[in-house]
């Protein structure tokens, strides 16, 4: 069995009631069948505290009237953890942050943003992320598992990787590249071409692939590309609202950025916010490479289970682009000013709302332009 995991993996600490948006408050935590049943036998004298505060019908925890977990005191610690050890934590509670992506014979492991710390190293590590992978023993198979469009997508993600981490090329270029490969991918899997892919990949590796999405950038700049982000933006009102504060955040951004000016308007700050995030060392460009590399690692390759690998690339670019409009809005708010605490905190807020909803990684999915939108 292989197992991959990002060179920042090992940075993670958790830091408990030091964190200033606590994983235990907001989500539904649901307890795994094993942890249920230690809860059961448990003898000692928190017996009646965890048969009061587990929702047995419904395998979870109970919450409170602010939505945080029956377990979880004033100061953010978990009173379980306190009272009977780390040992009685559930799998949800164990693994998160950390993610599971599971195929065949392999397993590849990430750290979710939506955790403020996991959002901190990642916007703090300004080199190109590496993946490591060890091999343990063991070995699974999975009914209906392509492993050749396995193989297929590992390829096509590790040249998305070689794109997306090209500083020689401005972001919004690698972006490009990035959705035309995965777009003529996806055609190859419609026509179960696979055979053609190892073409798809060399094309978009050589200059005059650079040159095309160039050109379609600057086209795209000057016509549609700010009616393209006001409406897939405000498609992000039909996703399940988790929080109520973050339906108020897509309100005001959505005000001051498409509501309240025109597209000249809206390109004029764009190009203002971008050149004060460079002049500031906000590190823009960088941070935004690690996002997409953070999507692209953590979906990509699942379209071997639906085919749909366009959808989950458009989702990546997407994302990224709604984390710039949430910053864009709340630099606008701070009268042209940022911080780094602030961009984290948009960063965890985004993948909160989305990541942590299976209804909304879908609908997010579903929502993405036809096959010959632009994300140039």
């Amino acid at each position: 069995m292989l197992y991959t995991i990002p060179d920042y993996y090992q940075k993670f600490h958790c830091i408990a009631g030091d964190c200033e948006e606590t994983c235990c408050a907001g989500w539904q935590i649901v307890a795994d069948p094993a942890s249920l049943k230690r809860y059961r036998r448990e003898k000692g004298p928190y017996r009646n505290t965890l048969k009061e505060k587990i929702d047995w019908k419904n395998s979870c925890f109970k919450q409170d009237e602010d939505r945080r977990c029956a377990f979880l005191n004033k100061d953010n610690l978990c009173e379980m953890y306190i009272n009977i050890g780390e040992k009685s934590l559930c799998r949800t509670c164990t693994r998160y942050p950390r993610h599971i992506e599971e195929f065949e014979d392999s397993r590849e492991i990430t750290l979710s943003v939506s955790c403020p710390e996991v959002a901190r190293i990642l916007m703090s590590h300004l080199e190109p992320v590496t993946f490591q992978t060890v091999e343990k023993e063991g070995e699974e198979e999975y009914e209906d598992f392509d492993p050749f469009l396995f193989d297929k997508l590992l390829d096509a993600r590790e040249v998305l990787y070689r794109i997306l981490q090209n500083r020689a090329l401005p972001v919004k270029i690698r972006m490009g590249l990035s959705y035309g490969l995965v777009r003529d991918f996806q055609r190859r899997i419609n026509h179960e071409d696979l055979f053609s892919t190892d073409g798809v990949l060399e094309k978009y590796q050589k200059p005059a692939a650079r040159a095309f999405v160039e050109k379609m950038t600057k086209a795209a700049e000057a016509e549609n590309a700010y009616l393209f982000i006001k409406e897939m933006f405000h498609k992000l009102f039909q996703l399940e609202l988790l929080r109520e504060d973050w339906g108020l955040l897509l309100l005001e951004t959505e005000k001051r950025l498409f509501l309240d000016m025109d597209a000249g308007t809206y390109r004029t700050l764009t190009e203002e916010f971008l050149q004060w995030m460079e002049e500031h060392d906000m590190h823009w460009e960088i941070r935004k490479e690690q996002l997409l590399v953070y999507f692209v690692s953590t979906y990509f390759c699942g379209a071997v289970y639906d085919g749909e690998a366009l959808s989950k690339m458009q989702m990546a670019l997407l994302s990224v682009d709604f984390v710039e409009e949430l910053l864009k809005a709340k630099w606008l708010r701070n009268e042209k000013s940022l911080d780094d605490e602030e961009l984290v905190e948009l960063v965890y807020r985004y993948s909160r709302e989305v990541e942590h909803s299976d209804y909304n990684l879908k609908k997010l999915e579903e929502m993405m332009p036809v096959e010959n939108g632009s994300f140039c």
